[in-house]
């Protein structure tokens, strides 16, 4: 591959397949390669036009007669922890979050295959094994970074480590926020909540990294998998015109948000 290749972004669209999210629908992805000294940069504007990061590919939907997938971002130092989210922080009060390199363990795998396999046995991701869970953590070329979610344990307030992984986030970090690629908890304690508690924890470390973004992805109405990225408020959504903000009263502000 020459310099010239690496360095200036070639778009390719995929094949029409099922849609995951709405029945009797088909989706298409235009994607690039996130490759060379760049790759950085060029996920960062990618991902402010509605681009998600699959390794070293950055994606986003193209499909013929549907814009159901919209990109959603949270505006981390306006957020506000409602009464609910307290109940969920306060539930998970003995979780203790670790950053780390991007480097994958056999015990972030054990996890993440109970995961796939209490909620999503049918995915596309449902047959990953190891060496495919190593490729999705450490094949980027951006600044990625993964948080392990553990219990504390009797001792860690001396030792400072924590006991159990409970949950992992696949995060990398932009210029402007946190982008989270992907993250998973262990079915058996799923009465904690963990996939919204992931999502508070996020923003409260952008608050104070002072990033004013959390990326959550595509949010789509009508779908039960991504309607709860729109709880997060106040957010923006990605419309033709713009970023769109969302205040806290759900209402829609026509201008276009920088």
């Amino acid at each position: 591959m020459t310099q010239h290749s690496r360095d200036t972004p070639q778009f390719y669209l995929t094949a029409p397949s099922p849609c995951p999210y709405l029945p009797g629908r088909h989706e298409r992805k235009v994607f690039t390669h996130l490759v060379g000294d760049k790759a950085g940069d060029l996920n960062d504007l990618l991902t402010h036009g509605g681009f998600r990061r699959s390794q070293s590919i950055a994606y986003r939907p193209a499909c013929d007669q549907c814009r159901a997938c919209v990109s959603v971002r949270v505006i981390a130092n306006e957020f506000r922890i409602s009464r609910n989210f307290r109940k969920i922080m306060a539930r998970n009060a003995d979780i203790v979050g670790e950053q780390r390199n991007a480097v994958p363990t056999s015990e972030q795998y054990s996890v993440f295959r109970a995961y796939l396999d209490a909620r999503h046995r049918h995915g596309g991701m449902a047959d990953m094994t190891v060496l495919d869970y190593a490729m999705m953590v450490e094949d980027s070329h951006v600044e990625t970074r993964v948080i392990e979610y553990r219990k504390r344990g009797a001792d860690t307030g001396i030792t400072g480590r924590a006991d159990e992984l409970v949950a992992v986030a696949l995060t990398d970090v932009l210029s402007d926020g946190l982008s989270m690629v992907y993250s998973f908890f262990e079915p058996s304690e799923e009465s904690r909540s963990l996939g919204t508690y992931m999502i508070v924890d996020h923003i409260i470390r952008a608050r104070r990294l002072g990033l004013p973004y959390v990326y959550l992805g595509y949010w789509i109405e009508g779908s039960k998998k991504m309607d709860y990225k729109g709880r997060f408020l106040p957010q923006q959504r990605l419309a033709p015109s713009g970023w769109l903000r969302i205040d806290a009263s759900g209402e829609v502000l026509s201008e276009p948000q920088d």
